[in-house]
């Protein structure tokens, strides 16, 4: 593992335990020498987390659609700031840039870009760790939502069992770099089309 997606928000929070695990998760990023791929925001939790990284000596590749970066909430002081034209292209490059997916606490762009790589793992069309940064239980509502997916019939235990939670960042990521991925999946034969 040498790369990290994050997801978050770009706004700060209600609580300070959003921006202070944060800067702890761009921290520990840098201590374990990965790259942060993230959203190219300089605003919210995204500006956090990139900013940790940085003081901290890590690398930060930011993937920015043209709209954002027009509205200036780009970050200007990254090691590597990608322009495209749009949403669907900034997640797909940030996908072919990461080895994990992690998501800290956010809004419903947060959660959108968290359920597509999810779904693209339950299809087999990655073989990637994905976690949750479960700060002060703010993904505690979205497991029991799942879990109850699974009791009506709609998700399959296993595919639940492809989150990894945690709410200590070093935790998470030694969590991923231990990830296996269940040999099944659901329906996927061209693993490349993603």
């Amino acid at each position: 593992m040498k790369s990290v997606c994050v997801y978050c928000g770009s706004a700060n929070g209600a609580r300070p335990a959003y921006a202070a695990a944060a800067r702890a998760f761009g921290q520990a990023l840098a201590d374990a020498g990965l790259t942060l791929v993230y959203g190219g925001g300089s605003v919210g939790l995204m500006g956090i987390v990139a900013d940790a990284a940085l003081g901290a000596g890590g690398e930060v590749v930011g993937i920015i659609p043209q709209l954002l970066m027009d509205k200036e909430v780009g970050h200007h002081g990254l090691s590597r700031l990608e322009v495209v034209p749009d949403m669907h292209q900034r997640k797909k490059r940030m996908a072919d840039l990461s080895d994990a997916f992690i998501s800290l606490p956010g809004g419903a762009g947060t959660l959108e870009e968290l359920f597509e790589v999810y779904t693209w793992a339950q299809l087999g069309y990655h073989r990637k760790p994905i976690g949750l940064l479960n700060v002060a239980g703010f993904y505690d509502p979205l497991l029991t939502m799942l879990r109850h997916t699974v009791a009506e019939g709609f998700l399959r235990e296993p595919y639940l069992d492809l989150l990894l939670t945690e709410r200590d960042p070093a935790a998470l990521l030694d969590l991923c770099r231990r990830f296996e991925s269940p040999a099944g999946d659901k329906w996927a034969s061209r693993r490349e089309a993603v």
